[in-house]
């Protein structure tokens, strides 16, 4: 059975996205390309969430992202979702306009992922809340996915 992974908004927009003249970003989107490469590995999710974010911003750019997406499985949203992502908004050091990153995180527990890939370093793959986020998800009685990188994740 392939592991399951949620990819949150970030991921696919590093994809499609043209190549930065930041080098640590350009690194981070090679990272991406070469993870793409890789994921018949695994079997992909996404939510609702993920489609707005991405519909989002430039036509342009929102195609090419909503174009990688297209028929990748769609996880429902449920009132647990928002009760977790609440939850977690409330016991970890998220802030209020980390809403959006609760809910992806919340998807990705409740959805039985194995995975929640991200680029979203700040409020989501950040080393110092992965505990927090963790245990609250252990301790509404679910396990937690591991949030990782694609660079993470090319290693699995």
């Amino acid at each position: 059975m392939k592991p399951k992974v949620y990819l949150e908004t970030s991921v696919v927009s590093y994809l499609t996205a043209w190549r930065s003249r930041d080098l640590v970003v350009a690194g981070n989107q090679e990272t991406t390309r070469e993870w793409w490469e890789r994921r018949d590995d695994f079997e992909l999710f996404i939510s609702q969430f993920v489609l707005e974010e991405a519909a989002a911003g430039d036509p342009g750019a929102a195609q090419r992202r909503l174009s990688v997406l297209d028929g990748i499985p769609e996880l429902d949203i449920t009132d647990a979702v928002e009760r977790m992502a609440e939850t977690l908004l409330s016991q970890v050091s998220l802030p209020p306009t980390a809403e959006l990153d609760a809910l992806h995180i919340a998807m990705a527990a409740l959805g039985g992922m194995d995975y929640l890939l991200t680029w979203n370093c700040a409020h989501i793959a950040n080393p110092a809340l992965r505990i927090p986020i963790n245990l609250t998800i252990q301790a509404l009685g679910y396990e937690p996915p591991i949030i990782c990188t694609p660079l993470e994740l090319l290693e699995v």
